[in-house]
């Protein structure tokens, strides 16, 4: 296995001073997670991760990158680590000739990239974000890392503020650029849902010459998004997918089960069948989406179609779990990565398909700015339209569902995660199905964990198993 990194290289790359010789097989900026053989990028953040150098030799770091000198051991000394990453990713993404294909969007990035991401792997050798590493760190921490002999790169890009997805697309250059959809997300730093579109569409300003912008044909947002990828002057082709009949990827039928969906989209004239073991309607727009995507790469769609038909489910993003809680067996559903108004919505829906019982557990949504009351009281008709039997409120912002939500649906409101446990524990019935979907910092990623703990299954709480 040839070397991600010789010292020689990462020089040129940078401008840096190499001490000593040597060569990685990786990168790392968490010494938590640090794999031998890596090289340690040490960010600066609520903490400083030149702190951690000592630790990252102990825990078989090949180099280190410091903005302080270091003697007699494997090292790159530059003025400026972020920027020394960032410089590693420019030059990682020209000596390869890899496809680019970047994906952001209000909702279902992560989704979407990994879609894609399993449709380019099963094409040949492909390198993409992991988690949801999208940010101003995360975009050239994965860009650094990929190989040269890499077919197709594919990275999530993820932004709150103006500004920030043009930085980072200028990084990536990409060749084929993604919009999934437009959401009020982050409404806590814009004045409207246009000026999160706006944002979103900075993506396209990084395109390469006569590179392809993929858009959200149905978003009522679409002729801005076509607009800016036409102001940024490189979008070879603006292409669309959708329920549209001028999507690129036109969904002509839809099939929804508890277990998945059988539907047809028609791509360059042709009527394809979709079968996907992911429930719900977004997941339906997700592989239009990401079969365009794979189609205009040049990737076979018979070969799409088979991966997209054992696609499983992403950590956070609807992953069910059979658990025994206090001798009750109970379906965990767990939707704790996220959460805004339009995911809340779709995750309700799913949960809807369910047979038994069926119970939302939504914790707050944050960055919402003024209308986050509005946004949260706007649930209660999402979860009718779903029949949902029990609503359960967790945090401060969900106080306002709380108080419209019927007395035949409301389950309780509690504070903290913690009691909200406690409640569920003691409500659950055989058969029900419980579905857990709030923000990254509401608590319920550690809810969902809780309640996997308390699983008894066979007499063993690690026993909950995915199904």
């Amino acid at each position: 296995m040839s070397a991600l990194w010789t010292h020689k290289q990462a020089a040129a790359a940078t401008g840096g001073r190499p001490v000593g010789a040597w060569s990685v097989n990786g990168l790392s900026i968490d010494t938590r997670t640090l794999m031998e053989g890596q090289l340690f990028v040490p960010l600066k953040d609520i903490r400083n991760g030149h702190d951690f150098i000592p630790l990252a030799y102990e825990k078989g770091a090949a180099a280190v990158l410091s903005e302080h000198d270091i003697k007699n051991v494997p090292a790159l000394i530059v003025p400026d680590s972020l920027k020394a990453l960032v410089d590693l990713a420019g030059a990682a993404r020209d000596r390869s000739a890899a496809t680019r294909i970047a994906v952001t969007g209000s909702v279902g990035k992560t989704s979407v990239k990994e879609m894609i991401a399993a449709l380019c792997r099963a094409d040949g050798h492909t390198h993409a974000s992991i988690k949801s590493f999208n940010n101003h760190w995360g975009v050239p921490l994965t860009l650094a890392g990929m190989a040269q002999d890499t077919k197709y790169g594919v990275f999530e890009m993820g932004m709150n503020h103006a500004g920030e997805l043009a930085e980072l697309t200028q990084i990536v250059k990409p060749d084929i650029a993604i919009i999934t959809k437009i959401a009020p997300a982050h409404l806590a730093h814009f004045k409207s849902v246009e000026e999160i579109a706006a944002a979103k569409a900075e993506i396209l300003s990084g395109l390469t010459e006569n590179g392809v912008a993929i858009l959200p044909r149905d978003s009522e947002h679409y002729e801005l998004l076509a607009k800016c990828a036409g102001q940024a002057g490189r979008a070879g082709r603006v292409l669309s997918f959708g329920w549209h009949t001028n999507a690129d990827a036109c969904i002509t039928e839809m099939n929804l089960t508890d277990a998945g969906s059988h539907s047809v989209v028609r791509i360059a004239g042709r009527d394809i069948v979709v079968e996907l073991p992911l429930p719900g309607k977004h997941w339906v727009e997700n592989a239009a989406c990401a079969l365009l995507v794979a189609y205009q790469a040049g990737i076979n769609l018979r070969t799409s179609l088979k991966v997209l038909k054992n696609m499983h489910e992403i950590q956070g993003r609807g992953e069910s779990f059979e658990l025994c809680i206090e001798g009750k067996k109970v379906t965990l559903i767990d939707e704790s990565y996220n959460a805004n108004p339009e995911s809340m919505a779709a995750s309700i829906a799913v949960l809807g398909l369910s047979l038994g019982r069926k119970i939302a557990v939504l914790g707050d949504m944050l960055e919402l700015g003024d209308n986050e009351e509005s946004l949260h009281k706007g649930l209660l008709e999402p979860l009718r339209n779903a029949k949902i039997d029990q609503v359960i409120t967790c945090g401060p912002r969900m106080k306002y569902l709380h108080d419209v939500l019927p007395r035949s649906m409301n389950a309780g409101w509690f504070g903290t995660h913690e009691k909200c446990l406690a409640d569920i524990i003691a409500k659950v019935q055989d058969g029900d199905r419980l579905m857990v979907k709030g923000s990254n910092a509401s608590g319920m990623s550690t809810l969902v964990a809780s309640l996997k703990s308390h699983n008894n299954n066979n007499n063993n709480k690690e026993n909950a198993y995915a199904l």
